[in-house]
């Protein structure tokens, strides 16, 4: 046999046994879900309530957490009606004693955490020149300290039982940082790193950490994102690329991949495909990714306005938005909670 083609048979059949060893491994790792306690940070709306009915239609018991208590309390009404088993706590990840008392009311309910969800988020739009260091340090608060805080709260309690899982919902933006996003992806890189290093550190214990890496979501959350800049066409590429077909990704979709990967207990998801290739291309070539981005950069609106100003997406004008993708971020806006329902 000629050696070129004896290699490539071996190749093939070592890479044959490392994916038939990883999915045994994956099917060992199952996570059975039922009357398992789940907390998700940030659950008032948007993904993470997408999430929520996710694990309850799976049979878990949830604690919904956010600062909002109005949005809370419509989230925990509808999940509440569909049949869940859910407490709704408001709570601010930022703040460590507000998590230290999350942990004690939650304990006090159910007795413990079985999974824990770090979905809690925030999101600055607009060139790096109108940034200030409080969008930095508003994002890292939420993105970096409320993960950690939550996790120093509740893994002791996993560990002590032997069993249990973490998800962190990080970012394309914490793999590759997006033009005009900067605090945001820096947020989430820190996040990204402190996931993977975390998973090294307790899968000994029984615990499993995964780390989400998703793209553009349909969920109706530019609304709540805050504009610098050219305000109304920053709040309107941002909402197109948020809603378009084929560049985001259906909520209801994700959130099913993103539960999958936690009963699994995967190290990473990357979502949708068009995230992972530009992960990878990344990864391959970071010197023509660096050009694209550069070259998205210019595109974008610049650097004009006054320093002072940022407004939330619900406060601009959407003239600049096409009516049907405007109106798809407000049906997924009210289907997620982002806005009140109609009267």
């Amino acid at each position: 046999m000629p050696s070129t083609t004896r290699n490539t048979l071996i190749g093939g059949l070592i890479a044959g046994a490392v994916f038939s060893a990883r999915s045994l491994g994956r099917s060992r790792r199952i996570y059975d879900l039922m009357n398992k306690v789940v907390l998700i940070t940030g659950a008032s709306r948007g993904l993470g309530l997408v999430m929520a009915r996710e694990f309850a239609a799976r049979g878990a018991r949830l604690v919904i957490c956010a600062r909002d208590a109005e949005e809370l309390e419509r989230a925990r009404a509808e999940l509440s009606d569909s049949g869940a088993n859910v407490v709704a706590l408001v709570a601010d990840v930022t703040v460590q004693g507000d998590i230290e008392r999350l942990r004690d009311s939650v304990y006090a309910h159910f007795g413990r955490v079985d999974v824990l969800v770090n979905d809690a988020g925030v999101i600055a739009v607009g060139p790096f020149d109108k940034m200030t260091v409080a969008d930095y340090e508003e994002a890292m608060q939420t993105h970096f300290y409320g993960p950690l805080y939550t996790t120093m709260a509740f893994l002791p309690g996993m560990r002590e039982r032997g069993h249990g899982r973490i998800v962190n919902i990080s970012s394309i933006g914490g793999k590759i940082t997006v033009p005009h996003l900067l605090p945001y992806c820096v947020s989430k890189f820190a996040l990204a790193g402190f996931s993977e290093g975390m998973r090294a550190a307790v899968k000994r214990d029984g615990v499993y950490v995964t780390t989400v890496c998703p793209g553009l979501m349909r969920t109706g959350s530019p609304r709540h994102a805050e504009f610098r800049g050219q305000l109304e066409n920053e709040y309107a590429w941002f909402t197109a690329a948020d809603s378009l077909p084929g560049l985001s990704i259906d909520a209801t979709r994700a959130a099913h991949t993103v539960v999958d990967a936690c009963v699994h207990g995967d190290a990473e998801l990357i979502m949708p495909v068009s995230a992972w290739l530009g992960v990878k291309t990344n990864a391959l070539a970071p010197g023509i990714a660096s050009d694209v981005l550069s070259l998205s950069e210019r595109l974008l609106p610049q650097a004009n306005g006054s320093d002072g100003d940022k407004r939330r997406g619900a406060e601009l004008g959407r003239d600049a938005i096409p009516a049907w993708l405007a109106a798809r971020d407000d049906k997924a806006a009210v289907q997620n909670n982002e806005m009140p329902l109609p009267r």
